[in-house]
């Protein structure tokens, strides 16, 4: 595997690659929920279609969390397909700060609970009652009960994950646990800083009976947590000597723990690639870079470092950056992005749903250097950031392979 090294000659990069911890919102916040349902493909689809394949793949290989060995298979995954297709590869790798659950489970009359910290929680090992708080933690919800030196549970929804472990500690609660609001665990939590006490996320049906129980039992919390740091690695190709594209398209490997990530996003790495199969033998292929961005579901790093490690000039030189970010599943394409661009997309597909700005996944680092965006998704769907994200459909893939081409070829037109 070829690497970025710093002394490289590569025009783009500048000295040094170091992503820092930022605050930005959830990886694939949606513009509105979509809900869908998946049809498994026919045997005959899924043995005909590469781009199928490559999801499956990708989905094989676990949960595809960043800094973790499962990623080394899959960015390697992803060089071999590139490289057959013609393509030289590169990686960059980066590092940032990361949040990192190693275990952490409620303990109640001798029955361990498996549990997930959110992201900004302190750890902490507490033996306590535990309290019900009614409706969703709001202050006038905590007033009604004493939560004083306990640990107090209450259901997700309405108010921010933030808001309810300020309004428990406010309260004099030693930890805090959330239920999630619908079915399975509660992946991806983050209360957007650190906390004041521990907070544990638990699923509906291991945590509405605990809701329901006698008041005051008397639990042991263990929330094992910290930050360290993680090395991220984006996977970069292009034909040989084309150092200087007109557009970049791009889409993040990466998965959420505990999902095998198969729409959230095997489906936007695999239309990438689909897309760069298709033009590997054409002029258009010399005029393009394709990235496979790592750590998304972190808060974007893996595009930030390319952007930030990118020369001013590379990034003014070009035209757009195409970015794919779930597409697999529900029929209605969207896009969203520049102006100029998303009127460019009309001009090709008049009937494209098209929605506002978004900024929750790795277009939106380059927004933020001035370069031109296209954002392309199907909206979310209930396996979002769930263990049960192992499907999608591979005529959306399809679909959105020939509409991603048919931009790119007129956006590569362009003065």
């Amino acid at each position: 595997m070829a690497q970025l090294k710093k002394n490289q000659a590569n025009s783009w990069l500048q000295a040094g690659v170091m992503a820092v911890l930022v605050s930005l919102p959830t990886a694939c916040m949606q513009p509105n929920r979509v809900e869908g349902v998946v049809q498994a493909p026919t045997s005959s689809e899924a043995k005909s279609n590469s781009t199928y394949a490559d999801v499956q793949n990708l989905v094989n290989l676990g949960p595809r969390v960043a800094g973790t060995p499962v990623m080394e298979k899959a960015s390697s995954y992803l060089i071999d397909q590139y490289r057959k297709a013609g393509y030289i590869t590169e990686v960059q790798t980066f590092t940032y700060q990361k949040f990192v659950d190693l275990g952490s489970n409620l303990i109640v009359d001798n029955v361990t609970i498996e549990g997930q910290a959110l992201n900004g929680s302190i750890p902490g090992k507490l033996n306590a009652p535990l309290v019900a708080v009614p409706n969703v933690g709001r202050s006038a919800d905590f007033a009604a009960v004493n939560v004083k030196g306990a640990i107090a549970i209450l259901k997700r929804g309405e108010i921010r994950f933030s808001q309810k472990a300020e309004n428990a500690a406010a309260a004099g609660a030693v930890g805090l646990i959330i239920v999630n609001n619908q079915p399975g665990d509660l992946y991806g939590g983050s209360l957007g800083g650190e906390a004041k006490l521990p907070v544990l996320g638990l699923s509906a049906e291991k945590g509405n009976p605990l809701i329901a129980r006698t008041p005051n039992t008397q639990v042991n919390l263990n929330v094992n947590a910290k930050r360290q740091i993680v090395t991220g690695r984006n996977v970069i190709a292009h034909l040989p000597g084309v150092t200087q594209p007109k557009a970049i398209l791009g889409g993040h490997y990466d998965s959420v723990a505990g999902s095998p990530g198969a729409n959230d996003n095997a489906s936007g790495t695999a239309v990438v690639l689909a897309i760069a199969r298709n033009l590997s033998n054409t002029p258009q292929a010399r005029q393009i870079w394709f990235i496979a961005f790592d750590g998304e579901e972190d808060g974007l790093h893996g595009s930030r470092a390319f952007v930030n490690a990118a020369q001013p000039q590379f990034l003014s030189n070009l035209k757009g950056m195409m970015n794919f970010d779930m597409v697999g599943v529900n029929n209605q394409l969207g896009i969203g992005g520049t102006s100029s661009l998303t009127a460019l997309a009309q001009a090709s597909l008049p009937q494209i749903k098209t929605f506002g700005s978004i900024r929750g996944s790795d277009h939106a680092s380059f927004a933020d250097k001035n370069v031109p965006v296209l954002f392309f998704y199907r909206g979310s769907e209930p396996n979002y950031h769930t263990p049960n994200d192992k499907t999608i459909d591979p005529k959306l893939l399809d679909q959105t392979t020939q509409v991603g081409l048919d931009i790119l070829k007129r956006l590569l037109k362009t003065n």
